[in-house]
């Protein structure tokens, strides 16, 4: 197999994957953003976590949950690991790249297996189950935000336990 072919293969199976499996998760916060003044968004992440990869290429999964009463967009991520971070949507099983996602006014944004995720392509290094990996999430009005995603079984899914 020629490498397209073998990319183009990963990304189908990756793309497969995240369709068919669902998660969510609520676990400790990571890292906030502004201060409690009102008119501000409130950022707060949780349940971060990284499937360890089997390819060059890996999802990205959590939660923001905006305590704030003004909305806010998530408009990028940056990584060491990957020069190409992208957010995806996953709309008809379909992942398509964009360019931000909305986070309401005393709301969430889900980032989760089988929806909304972030994309790590042509990884740099392999990270290892029980290794973490920092990203840092950019907003359109809240300062960046820097997580540390855990790497957790290439099949894991909070949904199922």
């Amino acid at each position: 197999m020629n490498r397209r072919t073998t990319t183009l293969s990963a990304a189908v199976a990756l793309a497969a994957a995240l369709a068919l499996t669902g998660c969510s998760s609520d676990s400790s916060s990571n890292g906030s953003s502004g201060g409690s003044s009102a008119g501000r968004p409130e950022l707060k992440v949780s349940g971060a976590f990284m499937p360890q990869p089997v390819m060059d290429m890996a999802g990205g999964f959590l939660t923001i949950t905006n305590s704030g009463d003004t909305a806010d967009k998530l408009t990028s991520v940056t990584s060491g690991i990957s020069d190409d971070v992208t957010i995806h949507e996953t709309k008809n099983q379909k992942m398509q790249e964009v360019k931000s996602f909305d986070i309401p006014a005393n709301g969430e944004l889900k980032l989760e297996r089988g929806g909304n995720h972030i994309m790590f392509m042509e990884l740099k290094k392999q990270p290892k189950q029980g290794e973490k990996v920092g990203i840092e999430l950019h907003f359109e009005k809240s300062d960046p935000i820097k997580v540390e995603l855990p790497v957790e079984a290439p099949n894991h899914n909070p949904k199922q336990h």
